[in-house]
């Protein structure tokens, strides 16, 4: 059964809905993010991982401190269908049956780039709720946006430098070895 938001209340149920909803996201992310470090462990690609993986946890705890302060129940189960999600996404054609494909890499750096997009929104939209809201730190959510863009840099980076390894694996040495 669906539940109608209230006349009373439309935008504060629409906001527990979205919070909820990305709640559930940051928890597929964080779980993505670490399991992707671990699988890159002692590669070049393992340290930023973990480090996006352990800010990616604090970003997810800091949006439960904002649901907290608006008294936004968090919804459980929900959380539960994130890490399901992230284990189903295992499961994409990679061309590999039953091992990693270089693939892997590209499209799991894609999916975290845009889940941490989806973040960077977020904190765009709560800047709506804090002016209006004075339970919302304005100045914590500026900070969470700029690490969300740095955290957007560093995914890109590593997102175009391991796509042209696997698609043009030449070309990446052709090109770094140019004057």
């Amino acid at each position: 059964m669906t539940r109608r938001p209230s006349s009373a209340r439309p935008g504060r149920d629409l906001l527990r809905v979205y919070l909820n909803d990305h709640l559930t996201a940051a928890t597929s992310g964080v779980e993505l993010l670490r399991r992707a470090a671990g699988a890159r462990r002692g590669t070049a690609l393992g340290p930023p991982l973990a480090a996006l993986a352990q800010e990616a946890a604090q970003d997810r705890e800091s949006l439960r401190r904002v649901m907290a302060a608006l008294d936004v129940p968090e919804k459980r189960g929900r959380a539960a269908l994130g890490r399901i999600a992230e284990r189903m996404g295992r499961l994409k054609l990679n061309g590999r049956l039953f091992t990693r494909s270089p693939l892997s890499d590209v499209l799991e750096l894609e999916a975290m780039r845009l889940a941490v997009e989806g973040n960077a929104c977020m904190w765009r939209s709560l800047r709506a709720v804090a002016a209006a809201d004075g339970r919302i730190d304005g100045v914590r959510l500026h900070e969470l946006l700029r690490r969300a863009e740095r955290q957007l840099r560093i995914l890109e980076t590593l997102r175009g430098e391991r796509a042209a390894e696997v698609f043009a694996p030449g070309a990446a040495r052709t090109t770094a070895a140019r004057p």
